[in-house]
């Protein structure tokens, strides 16, 4: 493979690795949220099952399906999370392979930086 060629799949890893990282900043997020809903939700039922809150079917259907619908998109979302890290730490092994792969020279400006003085 020429460097050219390398230089290109390199710069298409890279790219790669930028969806994938802004992919996982997502996920987070949506699993914060999830976990917040959930939290809430459960918060809601107990108070409707103390009674410290009037009992209404409506908050209590939509508190159950909080805490349910939370449950799923928590475990969805890592489960993405998860699989996006693989993908986004097998890219980056690609790409240093690549880098490996490249005739890299050493720039020197003529000057010997081994002198501590």
């Amino acid at each position: 493979m020429s460097d050219a060629d390398l230089r290109e799949e390199i710069a298409r890893l890279e790219a790669e690795i930028e969806d994938r990282t802004e992919a996982i900043s997502r996920c987070r997020k949506v699993i914060l949220l999830s976990k917040i809903v959930a939290v809430g939700g459960a918060i809601l039922v107990v108070l409707l099952l103390l009674d410290l809150i009037q009992v209404d079917p409506a908050v209590m259907i939509g508190a159950i399906a909080a805490v349910i619908g939370a449950g799923v998109a928590l475990g969805s979302t890592t489960t993405s999370s998860n699989q996006l890290t693989a993908a986004l730490e097998d890219a980056e092994a690609r790409r240093a392979d690549l880098i490996g792969m490249l005739d890299l020279r050493v720039a020197s400006d003529g000057v010997d930086r081994r002198r501590l003085h």
